[in-house]
């Protein structure tokens, strides 16, 4: 089982070069004198001719020269090696001697590091998120991150982070501190935002996870232990569509909580770092750090900002929290689960209870229920988009909101239907 990790407990090579060969005078009859005749001593007469010959050999010559020139000029344009600038190093310390008046000039290539500046730009935007619960007479304080998504104070963090705090300190990058607020939790993914009374806040550019490449930078700014503020880290996107179980920390019961869709990263992600900001190489926000494999190092999870950008914009609408509902247990279509179970197909959302769990695949009452959804359904389309690994079935739910009509497209058994299914609130 996935931990979380928003709480306190938790020498040169020599080369040989021949002396001068010196021509022997035998080869050269003009610089022998024991040899006669008119061409002793002095070079042949030359024909009138031989001036304008060489004068158009120049000419050639030149020309050609001019003509590789520009080609490689061009050939550097366009492998992008001209766009580097070239500094002159300082020197370091004063060199004396024969070496040091006989070594060449040094130029260097400085190229800005993508990482680094991706760093720059979207550090001033994470921030650290103290909480703080009373339990009797005593204080319970942990800590956790967040993005400053809207310089008017909004902020996207963990729900695990903050869904049980009595009081909340924001501490920005540049030490200022805030009352935060939460605004609302998400309740379908450990999502939460919070508002503070800034304006004019640094805040971070939004990606798109969609385009997400499997072996692609990834750079996690957090404060991890709640000591070490804005700490990076960097790595890769290890995999994508990952699911985990988690406890469930905002429960009074224990349950175990189903997290679908993550982000996988080998990016160091340690407590204190819940509600951190992973970006690619561009700065760009992609996915909001939420969990670590306890067992394993080197693995982390975030949730993609595709997830988090409709109750982004919910918040800055001023609306309450709400996510779009069906009201099913699925698992995600792929081709193992095809070969173990039988299934005619290897994309979609199957219909099916969680391993073990004693409840209905259709939740009673629910619109999966109304619209007349039924266990082993394999749900192939919302609308005109298919489901798939590209396409999960809670991300195409996102674009969505409550009470809206879709068209779901199912097989069951052998049939292909379409069912007309009103979207409810997701409950809490």
């Amino acid at each position: 089982m996935a931990e979380r990790p928003g709480f306190d407990g938790e020498g040169h090579p020599t080369s040989y070069s021949p002396p001068p060969q010196h021509r022997p005078r035998w080869l050269d009859p003009s610089q022998d004198p024991s040899l006669k005749g008119p061409g002793a001593g002095a070079p042949p007469p030359q024909p009138a001719a031989t001036t304008l010959g060489w004068g158009r050999i120049l000419v050639v010559a030149l020309f050609a020269s001019l003509v590789a020139s520009a080609a490689t000029y061009l050939m550097l344009g366009v492998s992008g090696q001209l766009d580097h600038r070239l500094v002159i190093p300082a020197p370091v310390g004063q060199q004396t001697g024969v070496a040091a008046s006989i070594e060449p000039d040094v130029v260097r290539v400085v190229e800005e590091s993508a990482v680094t500046q991706a760093v720059k730009d979207v550090s001033p935007a994470v921030v650290t998120i103290t909480p703080r619960s009373l339990d009797g007479s005593f204080v319970i304080e942990r800590v956790g991150s967040g993005v400053i998504f809207d310089p008017d104070g909004w902020i996207v963090t963990n729900r695990h982070v903050v869904c049980d705090a009595d009081t909340l300190t924001v501490q920005l990058a540049n030490g200022a501190e805030y009352e935060g607020q939460v605004h609302g939790l998400d309740t379908l993914t450990d999502l939460a935002i919070v508002k503070i009374a800034g304006t004019d806040l640094p805040a971070v550019d939004m990606g798109n996870s969609s385009t997400l490449q499997v072996g692609q930078n990834a750079i996690a700014i957090g404060s991890p232990l709640g000591t070490f503020t804005n700490s990076v880290t960097t790595g890769v996107v290890s995999a994508l569509g990952r699911q985990i179980d988690v406890d469930d920390t905002c429960s009074t019961t224990g349950q175990v909580e189903s997290l679908r869709n993550l982000i996988q990263t080998d990016a160091a992600i340690n407590p204190g770092n819940s509600g951190g900001a992973l970006v690619d190489a561009g700065g760009d926000l992609i996915g909001i750090n939420t969990a670590i494999a306890g067992e394993a190092q080197g693995i982390g999870f975030a949730i993609p900002i595709n997830l988090a950008r409709p109750i982004m914009l919910q918040a800055i609408e001023g609306e309450t929290l709400s996510r779009p509902w069906m009201g099913i247990y699925y698992k995600a279509v792929t081709p193992v689960l095809q070969s173990q179970q039988g299934l005619l197909l290897d994309y979609g959302a199957l219909v099916e209870s969680p391993l073990g769990a004693d409840t209905a695949a259709v939740f009673p009452g629910s619109p999966a229920d109304q619209a007349g959804l039924q266990e082993g359904d394999i749900i192939t389309h919302v609308d005109s988009t298919r489901v798939d690994g590209d396409n999960p079935l809670d991300e195409i739910l996102t674009q969505y909101r409550p009470r809206e009509t879709v068209t779901l497209r199912i097989l069951r058994g052998v049939e292909v239907i379409d069912v007309r299914l009103t979207l409810g609130d997701r409950p809490g």
